[in-house]
């Protein structure tokens, strides 16, 4: 089958880079960070920047991305590879900080940009939902904890897999659920390597 580029996908693109949608409410100001190609085959639905992402503007760029890449079993000139994989956060600006963290995404984006930008990808295989608020989003089933999703990620599987946040403050949790690592990165590693 021959790809057929989806028109217009360079504006939107441009659109959302440009939004200040909810700038007022955040306290380094607007800053989207997403990475996007029709050709990806690949989604990582993560929560939103950190201060480090906001900095560089480059998605993951901090010690969550460096476990996120472990996990996946690729460097980062796989990672920022557009046409491989597409990152479009729950909220694409660092939302602030928090007293256990960074702030939730900002409530505004996905209603405003998220079904537009999923529409630009049409060959999608995977996707990673990161985190509780990714989740939600992307499985719509009634509200499980966090540790119940990703436990039962065989029922998602090979489209879709249900992650803990790569963040270090999870090593916590990571140390309560030795299975993950175990069970679920050896296959994750297996599908990404499939897909590139």
């Amino acid at each position: 089958m021959k790809w057929e580029e989806p028109p217009h996908w360079q504006q939107l693109l441009r659109d959302v880079r440009a939004c200040t949608l909810c700038e007022p409410e955040l306290p380094l100001g607007a800053r989207p960070v997403v990475q996007l190609h029709p050709k990806a085959r690949i989604l990582v639905a993560g929560q939103a920047p950190g201060k480090r992402v906001h900095a560089s503007g480059k998605p993951f760029d901090d010690p969550s991305g460096d476990r996120l890449r472990q996990w996946m079993g690729i460097d980062k000139d796989t990672f920022y590879n557009a046409e491989e994989l597409a990152i479009i956060p729950m909220g694409f600006c660092y939302p602030g900080t928090g007293k256990s963290g960074d702030l939730p995404p900002r409530k505004e984006c996905a209603p405003t940009w998220r079904e537009q930008l999923l529409q630009q990808l049409p060959h999608l295989e995977l996707t990673l939902a990161i985190g509780q608020y990714a989740q939600q989003w992307h499985l719509q089933e009634p509200k499980r904890s966090l540790t119940e999703r990703v436990r039962d990620w065989r029922s998602y599987w090979p489209q879709l897999l249900p992650l803990p946040h790569p963040s270090p403050r999870n090593n916590i949790w990571m140390k309560r659920n030795p299975w993950f690592e175990t069970e679920v990165i050896p296959e994750l590693r297996q599908r990404v390597k499939e897909l590139l």
